[in-house]
Formats: C-alpha cells, structure tokens, sequence
C-alpha cells in the first residue's frame, strides 16, 4: 500500500507538504500541489481517510462516493432508489460518508477519474448506469482506486469489482415459466445495444431457448433502451410475428409493451403473455399486475459497499452475483393458439 511517506520520498519533499498537497491546504502552491497529485496516481495512492484542514485542529473522515449517470434515484419507484439505499445503510455501518455525484459526458472529459478521486478524498467508489463506450469507464481500465461497477466488468484490474444479478438464472426462471405455459414463439426486448449486461441476456436468451428445443427467431429479438416508449417500435412487429410471449429487459419497456399490445386490440394475459424485469412498484399498479424478474437492489447495493470495502483494504475479489427469483403476477398465462 503506498503511503504519504512514499510520495514524499518519491519527490524528495516534506510528508507534511504531501499531506496538504492531497488534502487540499492552502499554504501550498498550486505547481506542488499537482506535482503531488500526480505522483500520487503514478504510484498508485488510495486515500483511506481525508483529513480536513480547520485551523489547527484537522479532523479526519472516512468518505467513498457514488457516480451515477443515465439512471433515475430520486424516489423509491425508480432503480436506482433502493440501489443506492443498500450501499449508504452498508457503509454506515463501516463508518464511511457517502457523497452521490451525479455524472455525465462533459463532466468526464473535464476530469480525470484518478485525479477527481485523490483531489476529493474519496477512498472508492461505486458507479451506476455507465456505458462501456464513456470516458471514465475506459479510464476505469488502469485506474489506482479501488472501484465496484454496477452490471459492468472490466479485466485484468484488481481494483475493479463488478456487482451484479445473475441475468442467466433470471431469464432461465422466466422462460421456463413461459414454457410451462405452453408458449414457444418467445419475444425478447432487451435494454441497450451496447452495454455489458444485454451482451449477457441476448446470449444467455439464446443458449436458454436452444436448452428447450424452441427456435430463436431474429425477429424476436430486438434491442431497445430502458424505457416504456421503445416498446412502439418493435411489439407491433412481435405481435404480426406471430409472438405468444414477451420478456423485457425492464419493467418499464415491459409497461410499454402492455400499452402496445392493448392498442392492437389484444389483451394481457388473454393473447399474449408479458415478463418484465427488476421488479419495481410500478409492477403492482399497472394493469395487469407485471409478472417480472426480481433483483434485490437493496442487497445489491450493501454488495457493492461490501464489495468496496474489500477492495478499498486489497482484498482483490472480481464478483459479488446476487440470485435472481421470478415473481408471477397476472401477466402471464397458459397460451392460446393464434394461428
């Protein structure tokens, strides 16, 4: 573990200079202050607490914080909710501050991941909602800091944990259940094209349906993004090919697809059965009650805190995977012949 002790002899200066340099004094200039910083990336230096400079008397804290980008938190319908809940109750319980930094594109490409973390005192991180394309997300590749990504992966990095559901067991659940409906024309309209976790769900879709002997049609297969409208522009096309069943990559696209089945004058579960995914409240107050894929995001999230913490004290685990359960509503029902 690198130490202030090392930065300082690394540039041949006071460790009591280095120590204002990453805490953010300011009786040091702002060259030895960025000489510190990035010696500090370069040898790899994880604060494990910041201290805070008021007056004579510095106190200490212990702070990790949570990037989120393209998911909603605010309120308990939305995922990132309860996700966000789990790792604040896990990280009181270890006596970490949790800051939540709402991200985006421009903000990435202003600020270096490494950097904003030492500069800002934060020890790790937990980050939400990123794609694999985005800036941090490649900075993420050979980042110092420990870090636990949400659905995300990435190799060859011991300081990177992933937390995530077993997609594979939530889609095996759901297509079995299907199956035992009698239905074998099954749609899926999976999430984003271009992200880790709808990699694993197209395949593991396929692998699943092949386990059953039940023919994988490119035309029920389609990839949208996580919101009710993209249901518009694909069910229809479900629907004329002859679908009995859909599963969707969330509850919200599977919303959308209710209202899009309805339109064309079918019903749910009469004529065609529907499957969501995440098992939000929204599942309970739509009409018919959502059958749908459950991840416990509450657990989720004291995973990643607990996954962090691992990291954070080099204890190097890859993966934390949580259980799927599949939780059957009105939704879904035995096949009826459209042929």
């Amino acid at each position: 573990m690198v130490t202030i002790k090392d930065i300082s002899d690394y540039l041949g200066i006071a460790s009591s200079t280095v120590s204002k340099g990453l805490n953010n004094a300011t009786d040091i200039s702002d060259e030895t202050r960025d000489k510190v910083i990035a010696a500090a990336i370069e040898l790899g230096y994880s604060p494990k607490r910041r201290k805070h400079f008021t007056g004579l008397n510095g106190q200490f804290e212990r702070k990790v914080c949570v990037f989120i980008e393209n998911m909603d938190y605010e309120n308990r319908e939305q995922f990132g909710y309860d996700l966000i809940q789990g790792f604040k109750q896990s990280a009181e319980i270890r006596n970490w501050k949790v800051d939540i930094v709402p991200s985006n594109l421009n903000a990435q490409s202003k600020n270096e991941y490494d950097k904003f973390m030492i500069t800002n005192g934060y020890s790790g991180a937990f980050m939400i909602g990123f794609s694999i394309h985005n800036d941090y997300s490649m900075q993420i590749s050979k980042t110092r800091m420990p870090t636990v990504l949400f659905d995300n992966y990435v190799l060859n990095n011991p300081k990177v944990g992933y937390v995530g559901t077993d997609h594979y067991e939530g889609l095996k659940l759901a297509i079995h259940h299907l199956h035992s409906l009698g239905h074998t024309k099954i749609a899926f309209l999976n999430g984003a094209r271009n992200t880790m976790v709808s990699s694993q769900q197209t395949q593991a879709f396929s692998t699943i349906m092949n386990e059953l002997n039940l023919y994988v049609d490119p035309h029920l297969l389609e990839s949208g993004y996580y919101v009710p409208d993209c249901a518009k522009y694909h069910v229809p096309k479900f629907i004329d090919r002859g679908a009995t069943a859909i599963i969707c990559a969330s509850d919200l696209i599977a919303s959308g697809a209710i209202s899009e089945v309805q339109k064309r004058g079918l019903k749910v579960p009469e004529d065609i059965s529907i499957i969501g995914f995440d098992d939000l409240p929204i599942c309970q107050s739509i009409t018919p009650q959502l059958t749908s894929i459950r991840q416990d995001r509450l657990s989720l999230g004291k995973s990643a805190m607990m996954l962090l913490d691992c990291l954070i004290n080099n204890i190097p685990i890859s993966k934390a995977i949580l259980r799927a359960d599949l939780i059957i509503r009105d939704s879904t029902a035995v096949v009826k012949n459209r042929d």
